[in-house]
């Protein structure tokens, strides 16, 4: 009896490893629950967001899966890749919901659940299983990631690649501390990896696939575990993943998408900002305070007992995956904050390992007066800015909608008494309780703004607005409509694609042209211009609607008016 009985429990370790798989489980749903809210309910975020929804959809209706564009112009930024994953997330959800926002970020989401695993995972592996959820829970609350995570973008689905990249690496590392023999699959899987990752932002990929190797070369100085990897072939299984379609576009753009892609957006941001983003090295570290709240203030406390580790092995790996990534970004030109994001998995499990050091007992705090003093005066910031994000909710409901939802109010009264309660741990010493209730406070702040906040900015999302007043007075089928004063993407794909963004003389002429079928969406400044250029026409002016509102990309407040000709 005995024996059927351990036969059917299993032994310790299978048990451990069924409840840890379990906790993987709820902690995928959990980040699943996090992210889902404002996926449906926020209209696209202007610029790249919508250029990346517009392309996909133009790409399903056309059925050309090799040449992306956006309206008539070719989109030469990147490979095809993200346009692909969005195209199955759409075709999925149906053509009824083919003009529908939420399943364009389908990729993002499942990228981030998945990339939050696999950071637990190599957690478990590297300092045990609790500084693995530990360094998890803080990635997927950190600010950047939290608005990455819920965009259409390509950087979400990049930093899963990322993590599938370093995670087969950590394994080909483990088997050699293990002196194992390195599996096959694990050669073909790493190789691969990187291929889908070219596939999706281009050579961006292998900053950190092989930043991390050379930062091992040198700190181990051991090249030996290299052939693991069995580059002699593995190579081509990377290219057999990106060619047929480099070969295809380059047949398609007659070699003007790598002169593009390549020449131009690639290797034109390392030499001097493009598109107003050159900024001065040290860049990210200045924004991190920011971008990884709150897991920022941690960080910097960890950073001593970081350096004291740096020769552990599972330390140095990931101080190796960050600093060369880190270091090639401080040093090109252009910049922007999501350009590190694929080091934030490792930021997240050093400080996840020195935080549950302080759940055993451990002093983390540096024992240097002038580090304290320093660390106090990033703490004091760090609450400022949590005070901001607390405060966020009520303000902009207030400045721009001149009302205050209920639930923006109930999350500020949830996550304000955190703040003094985190602060009050950390003066205590008890860091590891105040990293949980600066998690705790994060999700309450994220909670208020994405489930009602930000989607009842009505001032700031004119692109629905405008469709909407478009289409209540669209005056033909084929109605011919021009944009003047707004050009954002987000218009276009809330246009179906139905829009073209021109200037004052193409919207007069448009209108001589085609007086009964055109309408031209023109702020209150241009009117005057609008007005002149028709002067002598048979047009007869009318105005159907105006929609006010803030353009968030640029700061310009608008007062835009729909035109047509009344018919008369």
């Amino acid at each position: 009896m005995s024996f059927l009985r351990k036969k059917a429990t299993g032994s310790p370790k299978d048990q451990r490893d069924r409840k840890w798989r379990l906790r993987l489980l709820f902690f995928a749903l959990g980040v699943f629950c996090l992210f889902l809210p404002g996926r449906a309910s926020i209209p696209p975020f202007d610029r790249d967001e919508p250029r990346y929804m517009e392309a996909t959809a133009q790409m399903l209706g056309s059925g050309n899966f090799v040449d992306v564009r956006f309206q008539d112009k070719p989109r030469y930024l990147q490979p095809a890749g993200i346009y692909w994953l969005e195209s199955v997330a759409v075709s999925a959800a149906g053509k009824q919901n083919f003009w529908q926002v939420w399943p364009y970020r389908i990729p993002s989401l499942l990228a981030i659940v998945a990339s939050a695993v696999l950071t637990a995972r190599i957690g478990a592996l590297l300092f045990g299983r609790a500084a693995g959820l530990t360094g998890a829970a803080l990635l997927v609350t950190s600010v950047l990631v939290t608005a990455e995570g819920r965009m259409a973008t390509i950087d979400s689905v990049l930093l899963l690649m990322v993590m599938l990249v370093q995670s087969l690496l950590l394994r080909v590392l483990l088997d050699r501390n293990a002196n194992r023999e390195t599996s096959l699959l694990t050669a073909l899987g790493w190789w691969a990896a990187l291929g889908c990752g070219l596939m999706l932002k281009g050579p961006v990929i292998l900053i950190p696939g092989f930043g991390t190797i050379l930062g091992l070369w040198i700190a181990e100085r051991d090249r030996s575990w290299w052939k693991r990897l069995r580059p002699a072939w593995g190579w081509l299984v990377m290219l057999l993943v990106v060619l047929p379609w480099c070969v295809a576009i380059d047949v398609v753009s007659h070699g003007e998408f790598f002169s593009r892609a390549v020449g131009r957006n690639f290797l034109g941001k390392i030499g001097h900002g493009q598109e107003a983003h050159g900024l001065p090295p040290g860049y990210h570290i200045l924004v991190f305070l920011l971008t990884f709240w709150p897991g920022s203030l941690f960080a910097v406390m960890s950073v001593p007992a970081i350096f004291a580790a740096r020769k552990n092995f599972a330390v140095r790996f990931l101080l190796c995956w960050i600093i060369p990534h880190w270091m090639v970004f401080e040093l090109i030109a252009t910049k922007l904050p999501h350009y590190v994001m694929p080091v934030w998995p490792a930021v997240a499990l050093l400080t996840g390992f020195i935080l549950v050091r302080a759940w055993h007992g451990e002093d983390i705090r540096p024992k240097s007066r002038t580090a304290r003093v320093l660390i106090g005066l990033y703490g004091a910031l760090w609450a400022l800015l949590g005070l901001a994000l607390i405060c966020a909710g009520v303000v902009l409901s207030w400045v721009l909608e001149h009302h205050v939802p209920l639930s923006a109010w109930i999350a500020t009264a949830g996550s304000l008494p955190l703040l003094f309660i985190v602060l009050r741990e950390i003066i205590k010493g008890r860091v590891w309780q105040g990293a949980m209730g600066a998690m705790g406070m994060a999700i309450i702040i994220y909670a208020g703004l994405f489930l009602s906040v930000i989607p009842g900015l009505h001032s700031i999302w004119l692109a629905p607005r405008l469709a909407q007043l478009v289409e209540e007075y669209r005056p033909c089928p084929q109605t011919q409509v021009i944009s003047i004063s707004f050009s954002e993407p987000s218009l276009v794909f809330m246009m179906h694609g139905d829009v073209q963004l021109k200037g004052v003389p193409d919207a007069v002429a448009a209108m001589k042209k085609n007086r009964s079928c055109t309408l031209v969406l023109i702020d209150r400044r241009s009117e005057d211009e609008f007005r002149k250029g028709l002067a002598g026409s048979d047009v007869s002016l009318v105005e159907f609607g105006r929609v006010k509102g803030v353009n968030y990309s640029n700061g310009k407040h608008l007062d835009i008016g729909l035109y047509g000709d009344s018919g008369n």
